[in-house]
């Protein structure tokens, strides 16, 4: 714990993150109580500059987390207002696409009930419940270090400081990060958190876990014309540009006025350094296909984002002395339906639920771990959704996109008829360990972007609305700075010049100098660089709080 004298506030609960799962956690908290007249004060903190700002996600949603929590969501408004009609899903070849009939698909894979929306606009509705119910939500306060007491208990958390230059003196704005404490601190701040990473180091919560395993997912909004828009319909495809040893695959959601959502993801255990997942992307989009779908249209928003793949073997021990992990912050999205924000949604509530009855019994007896969250969590749906589809991801990996999807919709099938295989694969490599030297792996010669379906890096992050000071303390730690060009340039080919996905690093050649320029300003905070980089040299932090991406309609 930090010596420094600073201001603190107190709470009954603390909630890192003002994503699906923690602002569901957050009204949970709020009803129970006043269910039970009981007052228990909640806070929330939010990184981004407001609520919903750091979002990305497709998004078809399953409601069901959502009709447990608020049943009469829609009469409140919810931003729920496009219900799947059509599923659909295609095979690409470079110049051809062959649609699989649905009635062939595992039937969880079926939409029917679901809603195309914009998550981020999800959960800013979801802010406005929370704060009617009375929890207090500070956007634009990024949480940098957990607080422990003598015990090594988690207490609370101290946010960042603000106002430092980039060399890490005060500035005239500059104000000190507070002590936020709390009995009981629920960790939210989704894929690959930094606060996560500390807690599953200091406690070991990953002993007994798999690697977990992540994609990079990608996503544009553009406005089409009416005769091109089919509101409700879902594609989802498989195939070309990746090859075969590169999972991943695209989405293609209709909604709203003549909105489409367009994205693609990238299975981050790829070999070849030399792949771009973002120049993958978008070479997608010059597929006769979506050439036909986005003739005319225009690109309104950009953005990407890290998601975890692992499932079920890949979840850490939920629980820590003072607090629990939730939502993405733990991993629990479901592959092959590519959804997690119901079971999000879910785990933060089943939290509240083990953080509320904590506290009632807090007057009699001390529950430092919270025990009833992740045992409630293996008798929920929850389980039952990520359990269904546990062996999809190890099998894309050890068999490829066209052999592990084949193999997967076989086991996806046969949990339909409620047969379960008796085993469950594990994931043998991290991530990063995937990679291979660049000297082993074909060098990919990507197209040059037309300004019309295809982009630069540059001309894309700047429809992510990024606020972000350059003169601040870089949040993109280097272990060793050396790495970069004596490992990752001389055996990789500096690969974080192609799977960051808003051009943060390059590689500037001078003479016989060679060193990485970190464009910290550019970044959308998705966290590839803290997953891929091939030594782990690479630590992302919460920038200064409000910095970042500013996602609309995401």
């Amino acid at each position: 714990m930090t010596n420094v004298q600073r201001d603190v506030m107190n709470y009954d609960v603390l909630i890192v993150g003002a994503g699906p799962s923690g602002l569901a956690a957050a009204i949970k908290l709020k009803q129970l109580a006043n269910d039970q007249g009981q007052e228990i004060s909640v806070c929330v903190l939010e990184k981004a500059a407001e609520v919903g700002a750091h979002i990305l996600s497709g998004a078809v949603i399953d409601p069901i987390a959502l009709n447990e929590l608020i049943p009469d969501w829609l009469d409140k408004g919810a931003p729920l207002k496009t219900n799947v009609s059509e599923d659909e899903f295609l095979i690409l070849g470079q110049a051809k696409a062959w649609s699989i009939p649905y009635w062939l698909m595992p039937p969880l894979m079926n939409n029917q009930g679901n809603y195309i929306a914009s998550l981020g606009d999800v959960c800013r509705w979801l802010g406005e419940q929370a704060e009617t119910l009375g929890v207090e939500i500070y956007a634009g306060f990024s949480a940098q270090e957990m607080l422990y007491d003598e015990h090594q208990q988690v207490v609370g958390v101290i946010t960042g400081d603000m106002g430092r230059d980039a060399q890490g003196g005060e500035t005239a704005q500059f104000t000190q990060g507070i002590e936020v404490r709390a009995q009981y601190t629920l960790v939210a701040e989704g894929t690959r958190g930094s606060l996560t990473r500390e807690l599953e180091s200091k406690f070991g919560l990953r002993k007994q876990s798999s690697p977990q395993k992540y994609g990079l997912g990608f996503k544009e909004v553009w406005r089409v014309s009416a005769e091109q828009h089919k509101a409700g319909l879902v594609q989802h495809s498989i195939g070309w540009p990746l090859n075969a040893d590169t999972g991943g695959g695209s989405f293609i959601y209709h909604y709203g006025e003549q909105l489409v959502s367009i994205g693609f993801v990238v299975h981050l255990d790829y070999a070849n350094p030399h792949l771009s997942p973002f120049d993958e992307f978008q070479r997608f989009k010059t597929h006769p296909q979506l050439k036909s779908l986005l003739k005319g249209a225009k690109r309104l928003s950009y953005g990407a984002r890290a998601i975890s793949e692992g499932g079920l073997q890949s979840l850490p021990d939920l629980v820590f002395p003072g607090g629990a992990l939730i939502g993405c912050s733990a991993g629990m999205v479901n592959v092959p339906r590519i959804k997690g924000s119901h079971n999000a949604m879910k785990s933060g509530m089943l939290a509240a639920e083990a953080v509320f009855h904590a506290l009632i019994q807090a007057s009699t007896q001390r529950v430092p771990v919270l025990l009833d969250y992740p045992n409630a969590l293996k008798n929920s749906w929850v389980w039952k959704d990520l359990d269904a589809v546990r062996n999809v991801k190890p099998l894309l990996s050890m068999f490829g996109s066209w052999g592990g999807t084949l193999l997967g919709g076989v086991e996806m099938w046969l949990s339909a008829f409620k047969i379960r295989l008796p085993w469950t694969l594990v994931h043998k490599k991290a991530d990063h360990d995937c990679t291979k030297p660049a000297s082993e792996m074909p060098v990919i010669d990507y197209p040059k972007p037309d300004g019309v379906y295809s982009f630069d890096r540059l001309s894309s992050i700047s429809l992510s609305n990024i606020a972000h000071d350059a003169n601040q303390p870089c949040h993109l730690k280097l272990i060793d700075k050396n790495v970069p060009i004596s490992i990752n340039l001389a055996n990789y080919d500096a690969p974080e010049q192609r799977y960051c996905p808003a051009g943060v690093y390059e590689i500037i050649r001078q003479q016989e100098v060679s060193y990485l320029q970190i464009n910290a300003q550019n970044c959308i905070h998705c966290k590839t660089c803290d997953i891929k980089d091939p030594t782990q040299n690479i630590v992302w932090v919460p920038p200064e709080g409000g910095s970042g991406p500013t996602y609309l309609g995401m």
